[in-house]
C-alpha cells in the first residue's frame, strides 16, 4: 500500500541512493542477487548470535539494498520483463529465508507457515488475474504488501529485543492475519474485475 500510494515520492529517494551502484556499473539483476545474498548472510548470522536486534537491523539494511534494483534499472534504462520476473522470484525466496529462520530460532513453524502462505497467496492473487486479463502492476494498493511486510518483520524483531521473545509469537500471528486478509482483499478485487470483463464480453 505504501509503495503503491507513494510511489512517485519514494522512487526518487531510491534513485538517489542507487548512485554508487550505478557508478559501479552493477546491473539490476546483480543488485537483486546481492540483496538475496545479504538476506541469507543476515539469516545465517541470526542462527549463530540469536539477537533479534542485530537481525532486525541487518534485515533493514539488506532489504533496503534489495529495493535498489528497480532504481538501478530505471537509471540505467535496463528495465525488462525477465528482470521483473527474477526480482519477484527472489522476493519470495527472501521472505521464505527470513520466516524459516525466525521459525527455527523461536520454534514457531506453524505460524511461520501461515505467514508465508499468506504472502505467497497475496502475490498469486494478482499474478493469476494477469493471466486472465491485462492489469496494471501499480494499481493494486493493498493493505499488507511486500514493503509493509518487510517493515513489519524488521520492527517485530527490534521490538522483541526490548520487550521479549513473546513479541515474535504475537508478531507472527499478526503477520499471518494481515497477509491473509490482504490476499482476500486482492481476491475480491480480482473477482470484480473478472466479472466486469465477463459482462463486457457478452
Amino acid at each position: 500500500m505504501i509503495d503503491g500510494l507513494l510511489k512517485s515520492k519514494i522512487d526518487p529517494i531510491w534513485e538517489a541512493m542507487s548512485t554508487p551502484l550505478v557508478r559501479a556499473g552493477l546491473t539490476p539483476n546483480q543488485v537483486t542477487f546481492a540483496g538475496l545474498v545479504l538476506i541469507l548472510l543476515a539469516s545465517g548470522a541470526y542462527l549463530l548470535h540469536g539477537s533479534p536486534l542485530i537481525y532486525g537491523i541487518s534485515l533493514a539494511v539488506a532489504f533496503a539494498f534489495d529495493a535498489l534494483d528497480g532504481a538501478v534499472a530505471r537509471r540505467r534504462d535496463m528495465r525488462s520483463m525477465a528482470g521483473g520476473y527474477f526480482d519477484a522470484m527472489v522476493d519470495r525466496y527472501q521472505e521464505l529465508a527470513v520466516l524459516a529462520t525466525v521459525a527455527h530460532v523461536h520454534d514457531q513453524w506453524p505460524l511461520a507457515l501461515a505467514c508465508f502462505s499468506g504472502s505467497v497467496i497475496t502475490s498469486y492473487a494478482k499474478a493469476r488475474t494477469a493471466i486472465e486479463i491485462p492489469i496494471s502492476n501499480e494499481d493494486w494498493p493493498d493493505f499488507f504488501e511486500r514493503l509493509e511486510r518487510v517493515i513489519y518483520l524488521c520492527a517485530m524483531l527490534i521490538i522483541a529485543s526490548v520487550l521479549g521473545h513473546w513479541v515474535i509469537t504475537a508478531g507472527l500471528a499478526g503477520f499471518a492475519i494481515l497477509s491473509h486478509v490482504t490476499a482476500l482483499q486482492r481476491a475480491r478485487r480480482a473477482t470484480m474485475l473478472l466479472r466486469e470483463t465477463d459482462q463486457a464480453r457478452k
